[in-house]
């Protein structure tokens, strides 16, 4: 009975801590790893100045230019790709910002209206 256990405990051994399995090289994993993420270096492009940034906000400036402005350097397919996100953006939060000003607008003149013909009820029974 002895020996069955000792044999049992000598193949576990051998099939665990043997050479059948071997440990994986980590460096030749480390190496395919960094292969395959290393961004592309001929994707990049040149970031903004900040000469570039100062006139764009210059122009941002000058009423119902930048609204115009904003659509051209959005949608331009010459722009930079980081100037061109950004107006993306901006024209997002634009919208919505209208959008709420235009509610607003609507419930403030609601409430006025109530608050007049109020005004004009009790002006009658005076």
């Amino acid at each position: 009975m002895d020996d069955m256990y000792n044999n049992s405990e000598n193949q576990e051994q051998g099939s665990y801590g043997g050479s059948q399995y071997q440990q994986p090289q980590t460096s030749s994993i480390q190496s395919q790893l960094q292969y395959q993420y290393q961004p592309a270096q001929d994707n990049l492009e040149e970031p903004m100045s900040m000469g570039e940034w100062m006139i764009s906000m210059l122009v941002m400036l000058i009423p119902c230019v930048n609204i115009v402005m904003m659509f051209v350097w959005a949608f331009s397919s010459t722009e930079k790709k980081s100037k061109s996100n950004f107006f993306k953006a901006y024209l997002i939060f634009f919208a919505i910002m209208m959008v709420f000003s235009i509610v607003l607008v609507i419930v403030m003149s609601a409430a006025a209206v109530g608050v007049m013909e109020s005004l004009e009820s009790n002006y009658y029974y005076y």
